[in-house]
């Protein structure tokens, strides 16, 4: 990243100094309900110097622009270059009208940064909905030339949206289907985009797994090529003021370009490009061809490349084995008059991820949950064979060590006809029955393995594990899993034999 003149650090610091001074007067609750998170300076400078940008006359759109600190950094960028543009137009969008007065200041200094550079420079503040303006445009038969960009650079609004909702019929309008503010932006963003424009964008990484996202995921690769990835080691990083804990990615993109290879960086704590982790990767490491549920995978250093090129040499998918996994069936909240807080007469066990502890069911627990439903015709179908199934939890919190958390439920350990697992809680199984117990303890054991758990967190960036994602990989053979179970005996022991052993009975197979 090129360094910049003496004078421009110094206006982009003015903006800044807004940013810091907004977000001291911001309230939680405000922040929340607008998902209004304003991007700090090195951050947007790191974005901005993303581009690549050949274009004489950049059309840059800057959608949830907060104060204005992406377009600035973006224009501050894009006239040091050797090659300058000739003009720079910057359209800004922002719902909140308390910031306008920011916005216009902001564009006031990118303005004294062109004319310095002898560059023409404009700038449109939108104070209004940009969903609603460019779906209008979008779907106007007189589309509006100025919603048409070649550049876009994007801090979006993180914030949930419900089904019927007004911004989830609109975005539906253009044929975007998301549960999230910030993919709708993102892929309204996108449909503004002329053919070879690019957009850089800041956001959760959540989007990369998860059914969610498969349309946004779908729409994203089909129209575009993923050209660099920027990830945080940490998740304090990225927006350390806001103390948000999501985990965050910096992307880009560009509109109709050819998948060739992906830039992958990384940084820690210190900001400055000089200290970066950098690889350049296959596009097909990042994006699986053929895969349906079109997962990104991040692999973040040379471990996880080695988790991923092992975990992907294993040939078989879980319906390969016959083995499914599942959500538990029993939604606490829709059966709480079905709950009883200790075992009864008429009573099955209820599983909730509370009754997993260091790799054993341990039931009953007095706790704050529930041990007990009852069983009747109402439950009939909440309710599952008392048999041998592996468990995982579908959270972890943001503190654990490992994301997948297995633990193998034995039909021995509690005398029933009939268990119920919580939705909290995905389990593996075989048509709706149980598993023999050596395979569920292989099973088990490989899902708790090193290799698995740093595969897995390559393409998912939150806290859940859904089971779309456990059925997205691939599983050692039958055989494989049963010599697992038979070789680890009654216990899982510590993470360094569950690794030894699994390097041994699958891993060094594959490469025999």
């Amino acid at each position: 990243m090129k360094a910049l003149a003496p004078a421009i650090p110094e206006l982009l610091s003015r903006i800044d100094r807004l940013r810091l001074s907004n977000f001291l007067k911001r309230g939680e609750v405000h922040k929340s309900e607008l998902g209004q998170f304003f991007t700090p300076l090195q951050i947007a400078n790191l974005m901005a110097s993303m581009f690549e940008c050949p274009f004489d006359n950049v059309r840059l759109l800057d959608a949830g622009a907060g104060i204005g600190g992406l377009f600035a950094a973006a224009t501050a960028a894009l006239v040091e270059r050797e090659r300058p543009p000739r003009e720079i137009e910057v359209t800004a969008y922002e719902t909140d009208k308390s910031l306008e007065e920011h916005l216009h200041k902001s564009a006031t200094i990118c303005a004294e940064i062109c004319r310095s550079k002898k560059i023409k420079f404009r700038a449109t503040i939108c104070i209004g909905d940009f969903i609603k303006h460019a779906v209008d445009a979008l779907n106007s038969s007189l589309f509006d030339k100025t919603m048409s960009f070649n550049c876009a650079i994007l801090n979006p609004p993180y914030r949930k949206i419900n089904c019927d909702s007004e911004v989830r019929s609109l975005l539906r309008r253009i044929g975007i289907e998301t549960s999230n503010l910030y993919t709708g932006f993102l892929a309204t963003a996108i449909n503004l985009l002329e053919q070879r424009g690019e957009l850089v964008a800041i956001s959760p990484r959540s989007f990369c797994n998860g059914p969610y996202f498969l349309p946004f995921r779908r729409q994203l690769l089909a129209h575009t090529a993923v050209r660099r990835i920027h990830i945080f080691d940490s998740r304090k990083e990225a927006f350390k003021d806001d103390a948000v804990l999501q985990e965050t990615v910096i992307f880009h993109i560009v509109k109709g370009g050819s998948p060739s290879k992906v830039l992958v960086t990384s940084c820690a704590r210190r900001m400055e490009p000089a200290t970066f982790a950098s690889r350049e990767m296959e596009y097909n490491r990042v994006v699986t061809p053929g895969d349906p549920n079109f997962f990104i995978h991040i692999p973040s250093d040379r471990n996880a490349d080695n988790a991923a090129l092992k975990i992907n040499k294993l040939r078989l998918h879980l319906e390969d084995l016959e083995l499914f996994v599942s959500t538990g069936r029993v939604v606490d909240f829709r059966a709480r008059r079905y709950l009883r807080a200790n075992p009864e007469v008429d009573t099955v066990p209820l599983i909730y991820p509370a009754h997993l502890c260091k790799g054993i069911v341990t039931w009953p627990k007095q706790s704050k949950k529930p041990n007990a439903i009852v069983a009747c015709a109402e439950t009939a179908d909440l309710l599952i064979p008392n048999s041998n199934y592996v468990l995982v939890k579908r959270f972890s919190s943001k503190e654990e060590r490992k994301r997948i958390v297995a633990v193998v439920y034995s039909k021995d350990c509690i005398s029933c006809d009939l268990v119920g697992f919580e939705n909290h809680m995905n389990y593996y199984h075989r048509n709706g029955k149980g598993l023999p117990l050596i395979l569920t303890k292989g099973l088990s054991v490989f899902l708790n393995s090193t290799p698995v758990d740093v595969y897995f967190r390559q393409f998912n960036g939150h806290t859940q594990v859904n089971a779309t994602d456990l059925r997205s990989f691939k599983y050692p053979t039958l055989k494989q899993l049963e010599s697992l179970g038979k070789k680890i005996g009654n216990s899982l022991t510590d993470q360094t034999a569950i690794d030894a052993l699994v390097d041994i009975e699958v891993f060094k197979c594959q490469q025999d």
